[in-house]
């Protein structure tokens, strides 16, 4: 039985979608990757929607059957908007996963995290045989973090420790993102805040020194990690 009314059925994505002609490119391919059966990570953000939009008119024309892995809230809600049916980790290995990024380099690494979903596309990521970062041309870049800080997901009560912490990287500025529409900082689905850090060099292996401070759980890099890259020249 469904419910009656539901604001789930009036969802709509919540900021305008740049560079969405480029962007609905990409999700027309992915959705062709689709295959009966299949259990697909789906990550957050603007690309990720278009494509389980598109996921989602195959499943109504062929009768597709599939289960999907969102990494958040939202994608969670969209996906019962869209009608697919989700899992977890709990119950189903992703065949592939396909997420988005906010900046990508020559070598294909990224800084990811600007919907705040970092740690769960992260695991999900690492989960999967096959992962598709869905991306438009502007997001290339020379250098991570040309563009974009990298976020870095932390403990609250560790918020002094850490920033203490990030001082020592000598990062040009490091901000406690707040939200838009509540007061107060962004609290993340796993409870936790999250500080920007901008840095005009990122070392190698600066991921895995994030990674190492007590309190924080998760950064938005992504080095060295197999991924395949769609879109760049879309």
């Amino acid at each position: 039985m469904k419910w009656d009314h539901s604001l789930i059925d009036t969802l709509e994505w919540g900021n305008q979608i740049s560079h969405k002609e480029d962007k609905i490119k990409i999700a027309d391919l992915i959705a062709s990757k689709v295959e009966n059966g299949q259990v697909i990570g789906v990550g957050s953000g603007s690309t990720s929607y278009l494509a389980l939009t598109r996921i989602a008119e195959r499943i109504r024309m062929e009768h597709l059957s599939i289960l999907a892995i969102p990494t958040s809230l939202e994608i969670r809600m969209t996906c019962a908007q869209l009608g697919i049916p989700v899992t977890s980790l709990f119950s189903h290995k992703p065949d592939w996963t396909f997420d988005g990024a906010d900046e990508v380099d020559s070598h294909f690494n990224l800084i990811k995290g600007r919907g705040g979903a970092m740690f769960k596309e992260k695991l999900l990521i690492s989960s999967s045989p096959q992962t598709y970062i869905l991306v438009d041309p502007s997001k290339k870049v020379e250098r991570l973090g040309a563009k974009f800080p990298i976020p870095v997901e932390i403990f609250p009560e560790a918020l002094t420790h850490v920033e203490d912490r990030l001082h020592r990287l000598n990062p040009r500025e490091i901000k406690l993102r707040m939200g838009q529409g509540k007061d107060g900082p962004i609290i993340t689905e796993n409870g936790n805040m999250i500080l920007d850090v901008w840095m005009d060099y990122i070392p190698e292996n600066t991921e895995s020194t994030l990674k190492s401070i007590t309190g924080v759980l998760e950064s938005g890099l992504f080095i060295n990690y197999k991924v395949e890259v769609l879109g760049l020249t879309s």
